[in-house]
């Protein structure tokens, strides 16, 4: 499991810990420098909107507004009406429920959001809630017909825990994304470290877990992995990983990963074959440090109104010391049906 932690000041800035869990014991993990161009450089690294995030959600639009959610006390929010300019949100949930306290001991943060519009209009916001260096996290779900806070309807309900892990679990219950298949299920991907990505299914109506004793789907594997995201083009279903290590600003060493499948559950194979509950993956993105564009992480795929794709991410600033800041790559797909970003800068329309 990744420790995280953020100070703020009077702006929400991710900031590096220097250590990690594996599966079955804390261990000290180091990386080499990385060496990057000038951080005097004019222009900004290649997607970036400029934005300080960490774990940014998948991109939603409510009402030509898009949203998306981040780490931070009472899950933050950004808004923007063309992709490009950002503006701070509220935060989602004012004050945490009573249960979180199980999971967060004294923090106030909460991990790496994600939100879902469901099949009867309703929005479901899905956060991680954890302790340092432990697996014993949680993941809650709140709901709301709106995402327009002026909206006289807005308010998130807590439905409380969704999935939670226990230290005699062989996995963490972090970083949750939720996403629809074909027939209209719902399902819910997550995990970090430990025994790797898993997969349950939710209830639709409810965004709840389907049973408490439902089927838990091992879905990927490696060393360091954590942020899972499903995305579905056609009949294929595409599962994006980080591997590396987040948080250390330019010595971060995320980097994106996918493969796919026919089928939600599995197995996702990559582009030479290798399962990725062996450690495979074929990369998407990774650091490009000419470009001052470190450790990309978190990804989800956002469509504008030219119906084109994006691949969203958090990336580390180099010009701005390691800063966590909000990217946008334009993303287009292989005749073999894999997925490609863009290696220039493209304006959204």
């Amino acid at each position: 499991m990744k420790s995280r932690f953020f100070r703020e000041s009077r702006s929400f800035i991710a900031v590096a810990l220097g250590s990690l869990l594996a599966a079955s014991a804390a261990v000290a993990q180091t990386s080499q420098p990385t060496t990057i161009a000038s951080s005097s450089a004019s222009a900004p690294p290649l997607g970036s909107r400029g934005v300080r995030t960490h774990d940014p959600s998948t991109v939603i639009k409510d009402r030509g507004e898009y949203w998306f959610y981040y780490t931070g006390p009472g899950v933050r929010s950004y808004h923007s009406r063309d992709l490009i300019n950002w503006e701070t949100g509220p935060r989602a949930i004012a004050e945490l429920p009573p249960w979180t306290r199980d999971y967060r001991l004294w923090m106030d943060r909460v991990w790496a959001p994600d939100v879902i519009r469901a099949p009867d209009g309703r929005y479901f916001l899905y956060y991680s809630v954890s302790s340092f260096g432990k697996n014993t996290s949680a993941i809650g779900m709140a709901s709301n017909t709106t995402l327009d806070p002026v909206d006289p309807a807005y308010q998130w309900v807590d439905r409380g825990i969704v999935v939670q892990s226990k230290a005699a679990d062989d996995f963490n219950a972090i970083d949750p994304a939720a996403m629809l298949d074909r027939d209209g299920r719902m399902w819910l991907s997550f995990g970090s470290f430990w025994s790797g990505i898993k997969l349950i299914e939710l209830n639709a109506r409810t965004g709840l877990r389907i049973a408490p004793d439902s089927r838990m789907h091992a879905l990927a594997h490696a060393k360091e992995i954590e942020a899972p995201f499903i995305h579905r083009r056609g009949e294929t279903y595409y599962l994006f990983v980080n591997h590396g290590l987040c948080c250390r600003g330019v010595n971060s060493t995320y980097e994106i990963r996918v493969g796919r499948s026919a089928r939600i559950t599995g197995p996702y194979l990559d582009r030479d074959g290798r399962d990725l509950r062996k450690g495979g993956g074929t990369l998407v993105l990774g650091s490009e440090p000419r470009e001052n564009f470190i450790g990309p992480g978190h990804a989800s795929i956002v469509t504008d109104a030219a119906d084109r794709e994006w691949l969203t991410c958090h990336f580390y600033d180099a010009t701005q010391n390691g800063r966590g800041t909000f990217a946008m790559r334009r993303l287009t797909w292989s005749a073999d049906g894999w997925p490609t970003v863009a290696a220039t800068d493209e304006a959204v329309h």
